[in-house]
């Protein structure tokens, strides 16, 4: 019942929110991936979060919690990044289809280079096998995964506890803004 209760008045409290898209801005489908590292203190499960945008605004996001529990900071990003890049394709064809989005590769962004260089080097983490497509893709053109600085990564809304200051930055940076009307 206060779960309930705390959903409520977060609704009640963020009404008057929406995202702003910028009209003429509809270049590229770029996306944020991150995780927390086993911050689940009973089953040390990590989460995965991404955050998709599109004309200056977010169209599509995610936080879940992995279905395995990841050895290394770097084997749960690689397991987010995996997750995005499977939403990425489903956007990207559905963008494609409307006619939105040019052929080309899209970018994901993540904070970890120990990430980035497992999903260009065929032979490290055994245990990462079954999320290698992003390998695929990534060989093909279809994604770029690229770094960009843990004070960028808009993800972090996702999957970890902010305090109010960073909170209201990045929910800015995903185009979230409150209605003055």
């Amino acid at each position: 019942m206060q779960a309930a209760k705390r959903v409520l008045r977060y609704l009640k409290g963020s009404m008057s929110f929406g995202i702003f898209y910028k009209k003429g801005r509809c270049e590229e489908l770029v996306a944020y991936t991150d995780s927390d590292y086993a911050r689940d203190l009973d089953d040390r499960r990590s989460t995965s979060g991404y955050v998709f945008l599109l004309s200056g605004g977010a169209v599509s996001w995610a936080s879940k919690k992995q279905p395995v529990v990841s050895l290394s900071t770097s084997e749960a990003e690689f397991i987010a990044a995996a997750y995005c890049a499977c939403q990425c394709v489903w956007t990207r064809r559905i963008l494609e289809q409307f006619g939105v989005l040019k052929s080309g590769s899209s970018t994901i962004l993540c904070d970890n280079d120990s990430t980035i260089k497992l999903s260009k080097n065929p032979v490290l983490h055994g245990r990462s096998k079954r999320f290698h497509f992003l390998r695929d893709l990534i060989r093909e053109g279809v994604l770029e995964l690229n770094y960009c600085d843990t004070k960028a990564q808009l993800a972090d809304i996702m999957t970890k506890p902010l305090n109010l200051e960073t909170f209201v930055r990045l929910r800015e940076e995903l185009g979230v803004c409150e209605d003055i009307n």
